[in-house]
Order: structure tokens, then sequence, then C-alpha cells
């Protein structure tokens, strides 16, 4: 096992069995997101898709909460997101962006499956780093709410194109324009989570998800993920297409080899690591 130390203790990471996990660790403020955090996020994130020793991330957060998104308190503190200026600045719009690129674009794109675990509740950016996550396993006590129109703000982190893309038009809107607190059954009924188990199961469940995956053929399920990640911006004839060369590739690993033996054998297959 190995373990980094952030600049902020607000964040912990950690590599065990080609699992790595990223804590958001900031529980006072339901893990709500600063800056140094962000920016952490975001260094970590490409720290562990580069590893070859890591298979699979885990996104989870500390102290009975996953993330509140953005920090509501500070707002208040500082006049409101703004600061209190009275004209858009263009310096914050493209810190913004960049800033959302680092964590949820990079989260959504990322080429090993991605596991949200979420102990408790998810509001605002915390959605959109959830919902960015190829899985999401939950308890009962899980709550969601995009909380956007509940501080008057119109929401950022991508939580809006996920959402869709998640429930469709007619309940993103719903739940963007309404704000409802759903908790881990409604969540689960949604199919915004995957999975809910019980509370004091989260962590092993999620550790034998994640391990599953992480003893899985690499390779396959990168393209896998990539096949997934294209879709929406193509035609049947182009998703065919695009899959093809992929799964080509795949046909010449020692995995497929070992997975086809294993079939034959009716056995469980042992992947290369």
């Amino acid at each position: 096992m190995s373990e980094t130390s952030a600049p902020t203790d607000h964040i912990r990471y950690d590599v065990t069995e080609g699992v790595a996990t990223i804590t958001l660790n900031r529980p006072e403020r339901r893990n709500a997101l600063s800056v140094p955090m962000i920016e952490r996020l975001g260094e970590l994130l490409a720290e562990a898709e580069a590893a070859p020793d890591v298979r699979v991330l885990v996104l989870t957060g500390a102290g009975g909460s996953f993330c509140a998104g953005g920090d509501v308190q500070q707002f208040d503190e500082d006049g409101g997101e703004g600061g209190g200026a009275t004209e858009v600045d263009p310096a914050a719009v493209a810190e913004q962006i960049r800033h959302q690129e680092l964590t949820v674009g990079r989260i959504h794109a990322f080429t090993k499956p991605v596991i949200a675990s979420l102990p408790g509740a998810a509001a605002g950016a915390g959605l959109g780093l959830a919902f960015a996550a190829d899985l999401r396993i939950g308890t009962p006590r899980t709550i969601m709410a995009t909380a956007f129109a509940a501080v008057a703000l119109s929401g950022d982190f991508g939580v809006a194109w996920l959402l869709e893309r998640l429930v469709g038009p007619a309940t993103a809107r719903e739940l963007l324009l309404l704000n409802p607190r759903l908790d881990g059954t409604a969540c689960l009924d949604l199919g915004l989570l995957n999975r809910v188990v019980p509370e004091d199961e989260l962590t092993e469940r999620t550790t034998e998800l994640a391990r599953q995956l992480a003893t899985g053929p690499a390779l396959a399920l990168a393209h896998l993920k990539r096949n997934l990640l294209e879709v929406p911006g193509q035609t049947l004839s182009e998703a065919m297409a695009a899959e093809v060369p992929r799964h080509k590739e795949c046909g010449l690993t020692a995995d497929h080899v070992e997975a086809a033996r294993a079939f034959v054998e009716k056995r469980p297959p042992v992947f290369d690591h």
C-alpha cells in the first residue's frame, strides 16, 4: 500500500491491490470543494490514470458525506460566489472551466473504471463528481439534491449534461428546477445509484466491486468505456465502425486467450496483471 500526502489534508489518496481511492476529507463542511481541493483532486486524478499499478479508481467522502458541492458558507462570507463583484470576470470564468475539466471532465473520460462510493449527502458540484463516474454505490442514507436553485445559482460542473443522460430530459428538469431531496432508494429507482447496500457494508461492498474490476481484463474494460463515451455523438454505423478495431485489438491479447480457455474449461479466468 502506498500513500501520498496532499498539500491540504482535505484530500486523502491511497493505492491498494490495484485500487486507487481518493477520499474528500473536509467533514466539517460536508466535503464542500475549496480551490486547493479542486487543484489537488485534479493532480491525483492525473496521477491515478497514469499509474500502471492502478486499475480502478474509487472516489468517496469522509465523515458520512460524499460532497456538498460548492462551499455555501464561504459564499456567504465572501458576499456571494462572485465575491461582491457587479460584473462577470472573464478570468474567473476561464478558471472555473479549467477546474471543471480537471475534475468532472477527467473523471468522465478516465481510461479506467471509476466508482463513486456515496456514504451520505451529494449536492451541487458534488453530483457532477458522482455522475461522471461509471458506477455509483450508496446506502439508504445517501442523499442527492441538485441544490443550485436553492442558492439562486444555475449550476456548473456538468450536472445538467450528466443528469439528462442518466435520467432523461423530463426528470432532469424536475430535479434541477424543483430540487427535491432524494434518498438512497429514490436514487436507485431513478438510476442515479447502481446499488444500495446497508450503511455498515458500504466500504466492504465498494472494495469488492473495485477488486472485481481490478482483476478484470484491463484493455477490454478501457475499450468498453471508450465505446460508451463516444456513443452520444455517433450514428449506429459510426459506432459499429469505431468498435471493430478495439474489439480486434482485444482479440490479440493474452487476456482474451485466457478468457476463452477458462470459458471452455468452466472456470474463472485469471488475467495477466
